[in-house]
């Protein structure tokens, strides 16, 4: 596909096709401004199937296993699973199974620095970060779990309510103004949820909920059926606290379906992560495919944005690189210009792309980093997971991956001293904790014990973990009794999720790799990414005792495995582990990649300023989760919505 320049030019260019890209070419495109958006990644496909097939052939089920670049090839003793070299791929990005290869280049997208770390409790140990993305039209939200919680108001003023972090622009005022973007917000994505679980929650922060929604506003669905899961901490937790606050459960609102409409209805095929196969859950191509059909709207595919040009301090065009397969050559490329500009392509291939445009007269560290912000403060909600059995079914593998959590820790007085967190409750037994239900057949199969479901083994509280004493250890079903002890297991299995808010680190960070490059010959992102903070560490503390006291009020036996100590240098290096306090944690990525451009109060201290404008260039605007310059407490692609809505509302009134 070509360009076609239209009369005058385009008003707007936008790099990227994910949430916040195609929700600004919406808006812009209804409003009649002529929009070009540059993608790299190939077409939409006319049917998901072909993403479906892809995910049923992966050998490893990960979030990213159904979308190109194509993940997995023949393995070898080396590369087990066959992961591509990224130096092969024209657009490699990171995923969640290059983590434990985090030290080998040919198959982990990302570049990490060494290890400084001596011991395992040091501070300053580098870790692999853990959350992945997409580089396709529509981005991530193809492979995200459809949670659309708004923020509170003290996640926006962190600094001077507790002492920690920074605050965002203008404090609670900066909440103030976005609410009427969080309402709109939850339109374009479909939300369903019920309003009143969100009044009680809202009051039990002090907030008043009038203020949040205001008495005519109603979400665009009711709420998705809560599971029995659900059920069970519901009529089991509300005798318990954390750091004084009672706790409850809440029915989380959801982007997806919970009546028929322009998408179908959600089936409960347990499947969000990695793919919705009906398209129940909304992704970015359903609102690309609205700009589309404005009119005003064009998209170049398979078209790598490679350096931004600047005329004085106004950027004056974007050169991109073109291709026609993934493992091909360039096929070309050029240079598009428009009148504003619009980065929206997620918090490593933003920064990357400011980095590489470092030869601009008088920008050499590249555009908009006169502050030397562009890439600092990578954040995500770091994760801590526990599991347990409870004592009779309660069905799970059934509906979305979840549909309450336990959002009463998300804020107090407690985050003076350490980080907040929602509790997600998941829906999907252990697969995330263990890889099954695959783990638990291997070992009655096979006779061994991952699981902890086949053997000897006793929790962290002295019980017995083998599921049915009745059998031998390590045990090698077949037949109706394989089938009767896994439908045992599986029916009963619950996860919890702990989404820790985590601090701005200036010297967590996306550079440039000196050396290596991916296809098109564009530097490969180098990451330094560290848990260093004991505000952050100690979140891990209490949601450590949390689960245990949560499962022992349900009934369940906990089955949450501590890792081993983790090893520092070498190959073999573990990516996710540290030790604190006398235990060892291991902490898993939320998909929330977060930082890298944030928002400030002036142009020392930020990359953007609260209109999501370039503070060097005020032709250029940048939205995404990069912009927020703290995590916050809720999962972000709500806020990211929202704060499209209003730049695409900064960039109309730009343009007059």
């Amino acid at each position: 596909m070509s360009i076609t320049t239209p009369p005058g030019g385009f008003d707007v260019v936008i790099v990227g096709s994910g949430i916040s890209g195609s929700i600004i070419a919406y808006k812009l495109g209804l409003a009649g401004k002529q929009v070009l958006i540059l993608e790299g990644g190939p077409p939409v496909p006319k049917s998901r199937e072909a993403y479906m097939q892809t995910f049923f052939t992966a050998n490893a089920k990960t979030p990213e296993s159904p979308y190109p670049p194509t993940l997995q090839g023949p393995g070898s003793a080396n590369n087990p699973l066959g992961q591509p070299d990224p130096a092969t791929l024209n657009t490699p990005r990171y995923t969640v199974l290059q983590i434990n290869a985090w030290q080998n280049p040919s198959q982990c997208y990302f570049v990490y620095p060494p290890q400084t770390a001596t011991k395992p409790d040091d501070p300053n140990m580098v870790f692999a970060f853990g959350s992945s993305y997409e580089r396709v039209a529509g981005g991530t939200t193809w492979h995200w779990l459809g949670t659309s919680l708004n923020h509170l108001p003290n996640d926006f003023q962190l600094k001077t309510k507790y002492g920690q972090g920074v605050d965002w622009p203008g404090g609670v005022q900066f909440y103030q103004n976005l609410l009427p973007y969080y309402h709109a917000a939850t339109g374009v994505i479909g939300v369903s949820s019920d309003k009143q679980p969100m009044v009680d929650l809202y009051k039990t922060f002090n907030v008043e909920p009038n203020g949040v929604y205001g008495p005519n506003y109603d979400f665009p669905m009711p709420g998705i059926v809560e599971s029995m899961n659900d059920m069970l901490y519901q009529q089991n937790v509300t005798s318990l606290k954390i750091d004084n606050i009672p706790l409850f459960v809440t029915p989380t609102p959801q982007g997806r379906n919970s009546r028929p409409g322009k998408r179908r209805q959600c089936a409960g095929n347990t499947n969000c992560i990695p793919i919705c196969p009906i398209q129940a859950k909304y992704d970015g191509t359903v609102t690309l495919a609205d700009a589309l059909q404005t009119g005003n709207v064009q998209i170049q595919y398979q078209s790598v944005a490679s350096n931004i040009r600047l005329n004085g301090s106004q950027v004056s065009g974007i050169d991109y690189l073109t291709y026609d397969s993934q493992t091909g050559p360039s096929t070309g490329g050029g240079t598009v210009s428009g009148k504003l500009y619009v980065l929206a392509a997620h918090a490593i291939e933003t920064p990357k792309l400011l980095l590489m445009s470092n030869k601009n007269p008088g920008y050499p560290n590249g555009v908009a980093n006169r502050s030397d912000q562009v890439g600092r403060n990578l954040m995500d909600h770091v994760m801590y997971l526990a599991w347990g059995l409870a004592k009779d079914p309660i069905y799970a593998y059934r509906g979305p991956l979840a549909t309450s959590g336990i959002e009463a820790a998300r804020d107090g007085a407690f985050r003076s001293q350490r980080a907040a967190y929602r509790i997600e409750i998941g829906n999907e037994g252990w697969n995330w904790a263990t890889n099954d239900p695959n783990t638990t057949l291997a070992d009655f199969i096979f006779g061994q014990n991952n699981a902890q479901l086949n053997g000897n083994s006793v929790n962290q509280q002295g019980q017995q973990l083998r599921f049915n004493p009745s059998l031998p250890a390590y045990s090698m079903l077949f037949g109706s009794q394989l089938v009767n002890t896994l439908n045992g297991i599986y029916t009963r299995q619950l996860r919890l999720g702990y989404l820790i808010e985590q601090l701005p680190d200036p010297d967590n960070r996306v550079q440039l790799s000196a050396q290596l490059k991916d296809h098109l010959g564009l530097p490969r992102p180098q990451v330094t990414y560290r848990i260093r903070e004991n505000y952050v560490r100690n979140a891990f503390v209490s949601a450590k005792a949390a689960s245990t006291a949560i499962f022992k009020a349900v009934g369940a036996t906990e089955y949450t495995q501590p890792p081993a100590a983790p090893v520092l240098s070498g190959s073999g290096a573990t990516p996710t582990t540290f030790a604190y306090q006398g235990n060892n944690y291991t902490f898993y990525g939320a998909g929330h990649i977060i930082g890298t451009y944030r928002m400030g109060t002036s142009a020392t201290n930020s990359v953007l300023n609260a209109r999501q404008q370039s503070w060097d260039h005020s032709n250029l605007y940048m939205v995404g989760s990069g912009v927020f310059p703290t995590t916050a407490t809720a999962n972000p692609t709500l806020t990211i919505a929202a704060l499209a809505l209003q730049a695409a509302d900064n960039l109309l009134s730009d343009l007059g």
